[in-house]
């Protein structure tokens, strides 16, 4: 019999085990990891809550009590702006390993050694949804890293879209890079999932998000928690001078695909996420991105979708989270110190770079900028209006099964029924234009053939 019972306590811990979730469990998990309170509650200015003032509110001015005046007050001003776009999304931490180098066509440090490790933080997103919107709505995804390289941070800001054969990898606009010996390549950055390309059938997902908006943010979380950590490879496209005038403006199209039969993917490293949030706000909802962020080796883009992106980030994170955002943690480029000519501001200013001179060029030994002379400049292109039609159609006729094209015909079709009839006939005469086939279809199963 107690062989019986200690067989059957085994198995229930076994299945406990099993059932372990790092999203249910997280507080559980804080208080198995502390002995007792951890310490005693204070007002924001560190002064000790009286017992009576944290329980009772009754009968004694609310002014005087400063756990009170201190949680409503903070409750009134907890909201930041949400981001204009990508506001749902979340996040998690990891590393970059490079797997082969690729020194000869740039010269960014974090790229140049075998087996080099990165610290990153990367954040995934919808596009159009508000915070509390469904992470499987049906649309463009955001793939955001930032690299916290020994020269100083870069973020890699892509999209994964919906409609063409790269689905889930992250096609980046065109990014110029120099090496040491000056010369020019341009190279586009495409990360797929290790664990392969999965998806869901429209009826699942919306199934799914009537009860679990959350579902892809969670199941991030609890992979990360159980140690099941995802990996992505990197790979870039390599294009010369020579091709990028041979192709024009279309190579730094973004929404156009540069074939992989044409230019193959060239591996150079590996992403792993192996560390979950420990504050949401502090570290997911506060970090920043901008494509303003570069490194000595890589310049950004020539065309004019980087150029406006390269403003209107900066511009929107400073609205968002303040002037000195780059100085909030999660933000912070820690992997090499940081001498600017900038003060003050709304906080976080950290150590206000302490007396170090503010203003350059100075005679008391201040910071002075690198002694390199030669200063890389981005090449000059004509750009004309964008015309991918012809990519589209390529991709309907002969890269979707017959399955596949039933299935984007009924999507299209939920989605076009609740818009007025004006534009479900233009969205028909645009979908014809990529190709007969697919605007007929949709057509005729609205009744508008």
């Amino acid at each position: 019999m107690l062989a019986l019972l200690i067989i059957f306590a085994v198995s229930v811990m076994a299945m406990q085990e099993d059932q372990w979730d790092p999203v249910k469990n997280h507080m559980l998990e804080f208080k198995e990891n502390t002995d007792g309170p951890i310490g005693m509650l204070t007002s924001s200015g560190g002064a000790p809550i009286p017992y009576c003032e944290a329980t009772n509110s009754l009968n004694n001015r609310l002014i005087n009590n400063e756990f009170f005046m201190d949680a409503i007050t903070h409750v009134n001003r907890e909201r930041i702006p949400e981001r204009v776009v990508h506001a749902k999304g979340t996040g998690a931490f990891g590393y970059f390993e490079v797997t082969h180098d690729i020194s000869n066509i740039c010269k960014a440090d974090f790229l140049n050694d075998v087996g080099k490790k990165t610290p990153i933080a990367v954040r995934f997103s919808t596009t159009q949804g508000s915070r509390g919107s469904s992470d499987l709505n049906r649309e463009v995804r955001g793939f955001s890293i930032k690299f916290y390289t020994e020269e100083g941070n870069l973020d890699l800001i892509g999209l994964k879209t919906p409609f063409v054969s790269l689905i889930s990898s992250m096609p980046q606009e065109e990014i110029q890079v120099v090496n040491k010996n000056r010369e020019i390549h341009f190279v586009r950055f495409h990360i797929l999932p290790d664990a392969g390309i999965k998806n869901l059938m429209s009826a699942e997902a919306r199934n799914i998000s009537s009860f679990d908006p959350d579902y892809v943010s969670r199941n991030l979380y609890q992979q990360i928690g159980k140690g099941e950590f995802p990996s992505w490879t990197v790979s870039v496209q390599i294009l010369s001078k020579a091709d990028v005038k041979r192709m024009g403006y279309k190579a730094f199209e973004v929404s156009r695909v540069i074939p992989t039969k044409d230019f193959p993917l060239h591996p150079i490293g590996k992403i792993v996420l192996d560390k979950n949030f420990n504050n949401f706000h502090a570290q997911i909802e506060q970090l920043a991105f901008c494509p303003s962020n570069l490194v000595p080796g890589i310049l950004g883009g020539p065309d004019i979708m980087y150029e406006s992106r390269r403003f209107a980030y900066r511009d929107a994170q400073s609205y968002r989270l303040g002037g000195n955002f780059k100085k909030i943690p999660v933000n912070c480029p820690f992997q090499t110190n940081t001498y600017t000519i900038n003060r003050d501001g709304v906080g976080p200013v950290g150590s206000n770079e302490e007396d170090v001179p503010s203003y350059y060029p100075n005679s008391f030994n201040g910071p002075e900028p690198n002694s390199e002379s030669h200063c890389s400049s981005l090449i000059k292109i004509y750009e004309e209006k964008a015309y991918n039609f012809d990519q589209a159609a390529e991709f309907y006729a002969n890269e979707l099964t017959s399955d596949e094209k039933t299935r984007l015909i009924e999507n299209l079709v939920f989605e076009l029924q609740p818009a007025v009839k004006m534009i479900q006939e233009k969205t028909i005469k645009l979908l014809t234009t990529i190709h007969p086939d697919l605007g007929n279809r949709v057509a005729k199963q609205m009744n508008l053939s």
